[in-house]
């Protein structure tokens, strides 16, 4: 599990190493490309599987999973049967658990992206007092969970650019626009400089680097 952008180092490394074991790709990226990288290490000679991660760090049972495809998953799936991060095989196709993970992400972390440059474009326009009292009229908490997702983000939206691309070529893939997701992974390389910054920033603070 790496960055998006490091996917394909990372096998070169192993294969550069001789390795012939078994090779989970737990990365964020299309299942085109981790078709790819999947031939490449089998014909190096090593057992892929792919995988897909939904959830964050599997602290406690059921709350993170690792959905897998491929052959061999169920060796995966047996080396991970007695932690807390819940196993689940969902075919034996390469690229079948990282396009789950795509489609998931597609909602969750797209849809985050798209509410803080509302939240953004609102306040270049003067109208972000107003936008909030009537999404509070349609739902009382919508406002204050808006803020939080869109504050809360910023310490992971450097890694997140990359996944939205890899969204963005997954849907070009199955023959779908590709532009929700590139103007997604653009909000988050604008909020990308909150990388290494202690303490969650405040809402105005994020909506400026936005508007940058």
């Amino acid at each position: 599990v790496c960055p998006p952008a490091s996917a394909e180092a990372i096998a070169a490394s192993v294969i550069a190493a001789g390795f012939t074991g078994l090779y989970l790709d737990a990365n964020a990226i299309s299942p085109q490309r981790v078709a790819r990288i999947g031939q490449t290490l089998a014909d190096a000679g090593a057992t892929f599987v792919d995988g897909g991660i939904i959830g964050g760090p599997a602290w406690k049972p059921k709350e993170t999973w690792l959905y897998l495809s491929g052959k061999d998953a169920g060796v995966i799936a047996d080396c991970l049967s007695n932690g807390p991060l819940e196993t689940k095989i969902i075919g034996d196709e390469i690229g079948k658990a990282s396009a789950l993970k795509m489609c998931y992400a597609a909602y969750s972390k797209g849809t985050t992206a798209l509410l803080t440059a509302i939240l953004a474009t609102a306040e270049s326009l003067g109208v972000r007092d107003e936008l909030y009292r009537q999404w509070d009229s349609d739902d009382p908490n919508f406002s204050a969970q808006a803020n939080r997702r869109t504050t809360r983000v910023t310490a992971k939206a450097w890694r997140f650019e990359g996944e939205m691309r890899e969204i963005s070529s997954t849907f070009e893939e199955a023959g779908l626009p590709n532009g929700f997701h590139q103007a997604a992974a653009e909000i988050y390389h604008r909020m990308a400089g909150f990388k290494d910054v202690a303490e969650t920033p405040r809402l105005e603070d994020v909506l400026e680097s936005i508007l940058k």
